[in-house]
């Protein structure tokens, strides 16, 4: 919603104390020893929560007004996300017990493109929340540019006619008629189940902010303003002309309450117990703050579950009339548990999948073409060559309304799908909320979700999320908006101080301790553990996952069983693997240090080069940096003086310039700075993420690992 007014719902319609909004203004933190929050926010843009109680039916209504960033609009999909959750969780299908209000104004409903984005989802079956009531707070300015200047339609409505929504248009001036329409939408919601929109058009008193002269741009428009009696006496003056009160006992009994009411509070602020937590579902009551210890648990399933749930969702009905080539991946996929070796990617996540299920988790994916996959690998969907049906075999070992596994292809949208998929993972700590992006790279069509609000909401407004974003990521010979998923970006944002090396530890994850986690994974096995990990630690954490598109289906990326069983779990390096060629530690003069794909190709050239004095380690999380790993791999090669950092990506694209400034500062902590040496093997530096050209590929590809 608008900052302007938003202070106003707070306090008057989810009933924050006035106390606690006087005691953000004057910046104190009485109570809050153990803060969730690192860095806060300015107050209009903080949510709540608050239960509502009726006096004349004692029913109870839960208010949730979600925090937003100065970008307003963003919040949209957002909220409709979290809405969708709720009605998830409360098994409310026939979407009556959970509604979305989204309050806009009239310059952003208009010209935000993120509205259309989300009111394209109104109908669509796995994002449809049963209708949205949009309130267009239209003050016929947005900040200094006038309607003529912000939009071509006549009414900033007109967005809404593409979907068919009713829109009510009310003067704001006559409160009586604002309630009716308010009233009359809420029972079109209800009744129909659409989105409906009232547009109160009205006008803004003074400037866009206390510092502002409105008359500045909008000279006559104000003059006009000025003459003009606010809501309250135009409301006030009626009633007394009709009778209900006099003047005097409007000013005692209203406008002399409030106020000494507010100047209570006010004096009360100081003494207000900071609540960090008050606008988080209960449903995260089991999850730890930060600052609480947790270990590095295991995420390895028992082989005779593996196995028993493999068969079930790896078996196609034989009357089911799958695509000849479905029913031999499918085939594979079975073969491959049975027999205990060759389990490559899309076996491994579907493995992931089913024993979170198994577990009474709930998992979602979304995302552009993600019920096949992008590169055919996945197929959680598949389709009847015959008849119009499709078998979802993630959906058929489990009972019940409620859907545990919902696998959905979005429309073409990235900003307001990423923002729906993030608002859902909010509500509940048990849910696997995946968004995959077609290509890595075009998930910076969603840039400000990931900058508002994945990356930061936690350190702001005390949100945290468990949210994955899977971001295929791989130099293929694809050009240059096919190639990276922009890992540099999201490393950028990484909120740890690299003169604070943690302590070392196999017990200890410091992850809590950071806004997320960062990882870009080579092996099978290893995206099975980072899935199931999310969901069994004691605290949430968002997880940019980079997926390398080559190894889908690469023989060496694929791990046997064993590698899914009890004692195991995620790693966050993969040491030197290849111990026959690499017998003698003593004999490893260089360490190569590398992340994701580029580990096959340069284990390929090592061999053709018999290379046996170069190690290579393989850092599956980026971040948090693994300092305790690298540190033991130094020690292991004790003659290694150099160490190679080699990346696919140009030189100031990538992790290049994030792990540079990490193992100087490992070096430091260790006393070994004077005896290492680091370099860079990769590509040059580069405007462009990636070269167009296949040739140009393949000899820059040849380069950087020989």
């Amino acid at each position: 919603m608008p900052h302007r007014g938003r202070l106003n719902v707070l306090a008057n319609v989810l009933r924050k104390p006035l106390s606690k909004i006087f005691q953000e203004f004057l910046g104190e933190k009485k109570g809050a020893e153990e803060e969730w929050g690192k860095s806060g926010d300015v107050k209009y843009h903080l949510g709540t929560s608050y239960q509502r109680v009726y006096d004349d039916t004692g029913k109870k209504v839960e208010l949730h007004l979600l925090p937003n960033p100065s970008h307003l609009e963003a919040v949209d999909p957002v909220v409709c996300g979290f809405v969708r959750a709720s009605q998830h969780y409360m098994k409310d299908q026939d979407r009556v017990k959970n509604v979305g209000i989204l309050i806009h104004g009239d310059a952003a409903f208009s010209g935000q493109g993120i509205v259309y984005e989300t009111i394209q989802m109104a109908d669509l079956y796995n994002y449809t929340t049963g209708g949205t009531i949009h309130i267009i707070v239209n003050n016929q300015i947005g900040f200094t540019t006038t309607p003529l200047d912000a939009r071509s339609g006549i009414n900033p409505s007109d967005l809404a006619k593409t979907v068919g929504a009713p829109i009510f248009h009310v003067n704001a001036d006559d409160v009586l008629a604002v309630e009716r329409c308010c009233k009359l939408a809420a029972e079109y919601r209800m009744r129909f189940k659409k989105d409906v929109v009232i547009d109160i058009i009205g006008y803004r008193k003074y400037g866009h902010n206390e510092l502002d002269q409105p008359s500045f741009t909008q000279p006559l428009m104000y003059q006009q303003i000025n003459k003009r009696d606010n809501v309250l006496k135009i409301y006030e003056d009626q009633l007394v002309n009709q009778g209900v009160f006099t003047k005097e006992e409007a000013k005692l009994n209203y406008r002399d309450v409030i106020w000494e009411k507010m100047m209570h509070s006010y004096n009360k602020a100081k003494e207000h117990e900071a609540d960090n937590r008050g606008w988080i579902p209960s449903k995260w009551d089991t999850i730890k703050i930060p600052q609480n210890i947790s270990e590095f648990k295991h995420t390895g399933v028992s082989l005779s579950k593996l196995e028993q749930l493999g068969k079930k969702i790896c078996t196609i009905p034989e009357d089911f009339d799958a695509h000849k080539m479905i029913r031999k991946i499918y085939e594979a996929r079975l073969k491959s548990i049975e027999d205990g070796v060759g389990i490559d990617w899309g076996t491994a996540e579907a493995l992931a999948f089913a024993t979170l299920i198994d577990e009474d988790f709930h998992v979602r994916i979304s995302g552009q073409d993600v019920e096949r996959g992008t590169f055919s690998h996945r197929h959680a969907h598949i389709h009847s060559q015959t008849v119009d049906e499709e078998y979802i075999p993630l959906e058929k070992f489990y009972s019940g309304r409620v859907r545990k596994f919902i696998a959905s292809n979005s429309h073409l949208s990235e900003n307001a799908v990423l923002g729906f998929e993030y608002g859902y993972s909010i509500v509940n700590s048990n849910n696997l909320t995946i968004w995959e992006a077609q290509f890595g790279d075009f998930y910076n069509g969603a840039q400000v979700i990931v900058d508002q609000f994945i990356s930061s909401g936690e350190a702001k407004w005390d949100v945290p999320s468990g949210l994955v974003m899977l971001l295929p990521h791989g130099y293929d010979g694809a050009g240059p908006e096919h190639s990276s998923g922009r890992i540099e970006r999201f490393l950028e944002m990484c909120d740890d101080d690299i003169e604070k090396i943690p302590d070392f530890s196999e017990n200890y994850d410091n992850t809590k301790a950071f806004n997320w986690q960062v990882c870009n994974i080579s092996t099978s096995a290893n995206y099975f553990h980072m899935l199931r990990r999310q969901m069994h630690r004691e605290f949430r954490k968002p997880c940019i996952l980079f997926a390398p598109k080559k190894l889908l289906k690469h023989k060496d990326a694929c791990c046997s069983i064993d590698q899914f069983g009890p004692e195991s779990k995620f790693k966050r390096t993969i040491s030197e693997r290849d111990t026959e060629f690499i017998s003698d530690p003593k004999k490893v003069e260089r360490i190569v240090l590398c992340t994701g794909q580029v580990y096959y190709d340069l284990a390929k050239s090592r061999k053709e080069n018999n290379k046996s004095d170069v190690a290579i380690i393989t850092v599956e999380q980026l971040f948090p940096f693994p300092y305790d790993h690298v540190a033991k791999y130094l020690e292991q090669y004790p003659n290694a003086k150099t160490v190679v950092w080699c990346q696919e990506e140009p030189k100031n694209y990538g992790a290049f310039a994030f792990v540079n400034l990490r193992l100087n500062s490992l070096f430091n902590k260790l006393g070994i700075k004077n005896e290492m040496t680091l370099k860079y093997a990769g590509r040059g530096p580069n405007s462009s993420p990636a070269t167009g050209f296949h040739k140009v590929h393949h000899q820059q590809q040849h380069d950087l690992v020989h």
